[in-house]
């Protein structure tokens, strides 16, 4: 029997999901979270073979949340389940420890497949996601750059960027200049958008 965490904030979508995988004969889900914060406590109790992380959930993402139960459970598999099919997330999850990277609305034979081949091993990606982030390539942002775009992202002005990371304003204008040139946008709300709508924030 394959034992299941399953990490989800929408409380409908995670009771039926639940529902569904555990009609299956082989698999069974032994605990469910709504926050990512909650994911390793929850799974050093009930040690799942697999977890199944959303990746946007309150207090930690599901990528952050992945890169921490690899570290505290590295035997537990993690399949990372999305509605956001970001080239960007993919290549994330996969740095993050991932086995695989799914889209929610594809049918639940397809998930328990998934769950399947992650014990055996293997990497599981939808392919569709695989061609975009192909086709997108890496994640062109330094860290830094990130850092404020996402400051950006959240309507920080520049002095409370330069505050909040600890930099000069200078510092933070070129940062924000190197981030619009690597995103081919026009100022740096639309960097943040672009960067969002590619996962690399």
């Amino acid at each position: 029997m394959i034992r299941i965490l399953l990490a989800e904030d929408q409380g409908l979508v995670r009771d039926a999901l639940a529902r569904l995988l555990d009609m299956e004969p082989d698999l069974h889900v032994v605990a469910q979270v709504s926050t990512g914060d909650q994911v390793v406590p929850t799974a050093l109790q009930a040690e799942p073979h697999v977890a199944l992380l959303d990746i946007e959930m309150p207090n930690l993402d599901g990528l952050s949340a992945t890169a921490a139960l690899r570290q505290s459970l590295p035997d537990c598999r993690v399949l990372i389940l999305t509605t956001f099919g970001r080239p960007g997330y993919l290549r994330r999850a996969m740095d993050a420890g991932a086995s695989g990277f799914l889209v929610k609305d594809g049918p639940v034979d397809q998930l328990a497949a998934a769950i399947r081949r992650a014990m055996r091993g293997e990497r599981i990606i939808d392919p569709v996601l695989a061609a975009s982030a192909l086709s997108a390539g890496p994640n062109p942002l330094s860290a830094r750059e990130r850092d404020v775009l996402i400051a950006t992202a959240d309507g920080f002005t520049i002095p409370d960027i330069a505050r909040r990371l600890h930099l000069s304003e200078g510092t933070v204008r070129n940062y924000l200049s190197a981030a619009i040139g690597k995103t081919g946008a026009h100022n740096r709300l639309e960097a943040a958008r672009t960067a969002t709508t590619n996962g690399w924030l």
